[in-house]
């Protein structure tokens, strides 16, 4: 069983969901280890869409640095499940197994194609250089919505990215254009083939029903699905608790992670990072960590 890992010293403090500039993360792989150090995070996974690009990266900086920090190789895969886009986040996997490299380069292709159309629908829409400049502001990593959210606020489309998304890029508007992605039984097969467990990343973030998210998390288990995130640093009350009964419930394992892209007053590495008693923590069986 596991109780508060913050509020206890001689447990490490860990982190399994964050974001660099391989993806929609403001921060270098190199920045963002550093600063996990400074939020005495002692365990990071770095978990970009559909990219391991900056795992390297970040593993040289720590080596070269010698920092306190155990990085743990990941990936955040999107699915396509019900006409829902469901993330699964794959932990301790092996970025160079080739059946992991023949996924995400498909992934890559249909981001790219997805992307350019968006680009062509903003742009029918009087908003030129979409494209352009969500290229540009996802500096060689992965293009995102949220490439598209920072140009549109940069040229005045929006004041900000909540509004973009609501005026021009979620579904029913103007710049939205339905993910073909990979599916969850595809994203869990390739996590295992590449030696990780694959985990339902927030699923207190997909607009479903409690009904609807019930048949999620079944259906993810049932296809061979080891674990949920359970813990973020930014939750309603209820929710921790309530997740922690469906992983019980679906026997599930449980993690927890910040899903951190950038230092804002309300979402930080390591932050309120903590699971309930009487779940079962993913990290239960990961080899003894170096000090």
């Amino acid at each position: 069983m596991t109780s508060s890992l913050s509020d206890n010293p001689a447990f490490t403090l860990y982190d399994l969901h964050s974001h660099t500039t391989a993806s929609d993360g403001y921060l270098t792989p190199e920045e963002l280890v550093k600063r996990a150090v400074d939020m005495r995070v002692g365990v990071l996974a770095i978990t970009d869409h559909d990219s391991t690009e900056g795992l390297a990266r970040a593993a040289a900086a720590i080596e070269a640095h010698n920092l306190p920090l155990q990085l743990i190789n990941g990936v955040e895969i999107s699915t396509l499940w019900e006409n829902h886009e469901i993330h699964i986040v794959g932990l301790r996997i092996d970025p160079e197994h080739p059946a992991m490299i023949a996924l995400l380069e498909n992934q890559a292709r249909l981001r790219v194609e997805r992307a350019q159309e968006i680009g062509r629908r903003l742009a029918k829409a009087r908003i030129e250089g979409a494209w352009e400049g969500a290229l540009r502001h996802a500096q060689g990593g992965a293009v995102t919505r949220a490439h598209f959210a920072r140009y549109l606020v940069e040229v005045g489309a929006a004041e900000n990215i909540a509004k973009v998304f609501k005026k021009y890029l979620a579904k029913g508007n103007t710049g939205y254009v339905p993910p073909q992605w990979c599916t969850i039984k595809e994203a869990i097969d390739v996590i295992h083939q590449s030696g990780g467990q694959a985990v339902v990343a927030h699923p207190g973030r997909y607009d479903l029903s409690t009904k609807w998210l019930k048949r999620l998390l079944a259906y993810f288990a049932e296809q061979g699905g080891d674990a949920m995130e359970v813990a973020q640093c930014q939750q309603a009350p209820h929710e921790r608790a309530q997740h922690a009964a469906f992983s019980r419930d679906y026997h599930l394992l449980a993690s927890q992670g910040s899903d951190f892209h950038q230092p804002c007053s309300w979402i930080e590495l390591g932050r309120k990072l903590w699971l309930p008693a009487n779940v079962e923590a993913v990290w239960k069986d990961w080899p003894v960590l170096r000090p």
